[in-house]
């Protein structure tokens, strides 16, 4: 996610890159696990002023955040400093606020932590597809074969009931 809200890929990077600034969402189960898990990774500690910057995006590209409200040391928006000059956005969701939050912006980056329900993963799909976006997600699967693991797992499908050819 760094690389993409600031531009700067190391040598060895294959995967997409962004010459632009991007707008992106990272997402997980609850506001209070993004703050404690995404937020702290990219950002540091919440709540700790002086060490906002030492997580992995740096601190002297962060441009400006707007807090979350209703939880307490939670940023609602990150504003990053892109190599070509412009700001990524990047913000925090959480699937506990529903699908709805989720719909009628384009993103170029997308990542889901955790499993998240397929309307919402759905949902994040469309948010890409007028600007070739990308979504990754990182969960284990302790739900079993959901239909998000199926869709990523196509040989673990069931094969479908042929009913018409069963005789009872």
């Amino acid at each position: 996610m760094t690389h993409h809200l600031t531009g700067l890929y190391p040598d060895w990077w294959e995967g997409r890159t962004f010459e632009e600034p991007v707008n992106a969402w990272t997402a997980g189960d609850t506001a209070k696990t993004v703050r404690d898990i995404m937020q702290l990774l990219l950002m540091g500690p919440p709540g700790v002023p002086d060490e906002q910057g030492t997580g992995l995006i740096p601190g002297e590209l962060i441009k400006g955040t707007t807090p979350k409200h209703g939880l307490s040391n939670a940023f609602e928006s990150v504003y990053v400093k892109h190599i070509s000059g412009g700001t990524s956005i990047l913000q925090f969701k959480s699937y506990d606020q529903g699908r709805q939050v989720f719909q009628g912006t384009s993103q170029q980056v997308i990542h889901l932590d955790e499993e998240c329900p397929m309307e919402i993963y759905t949902e994040c799909l469309l948010r890409t597809l007028t600007v070739k976006g990308i979504i990754y997600v990182t969960a284990t699967p302790l739900q079993g074969l959901t239909d998000l693991m199926l869709a990523f797992m196509p040989e673990f499908m069931p094969e479908p009931e042929d009913n018409l050819n069963k005789v009872n």
